[in-house]
């Protein structure tokens, strides 16, 4: 079973930036992809950004150019530098790992962008 905690939300003016930490642990050795998703108030759940195992990424188009997504293994974690942040970042971000048989999501952290 593998747990998921994401954190580093928070309130945040446009333009400036926040990094997202998700942290795994139990059975890490078998994660492979790690990806960050996105729920505004009263829309799906979307994909912002995913990293493989050996540090493969895929973005969004809609954050090409502002967010990096980025991996420590040893650390069994995966980070969300996010830049120039506009208001329609605002949502809460989630972190899901994903191993051969299932995937895990965290809890979420609340992201906040104010213009």
């Amino acid at each position: 079973q593998v747990l998921v905690v994401e954190s580093g939300g928070g309130l945040v003016q446009a333009g400036g930036s926040l990094r997202l930490s998700c942290v795994a642990s139990g059975g890490t050795s078998s994660i492979n992809d790690i990806g960050w998703y996105r729920q505004a108030a009263g829309k799906e759940r979307e994909l912002v950004a995913t990293i493989s195992r050996g540090g493969y990424t895929v973005y969004a188009d809609f954050v090409k150019g502002r967010f990096t997504v980025s991996r420590d293994n040893a650390k069994n974690s995966v980070y969300l530098q996010m830049d120039s942040l506009k208001p329609e970042d605002t949502a809460a971000y989630y972190c899901n790992a994903v191993t051969k048989w299932s995937s895990y999501w965290g809890q979420g952290t609340q992201v906040t962008v104010s213009s």
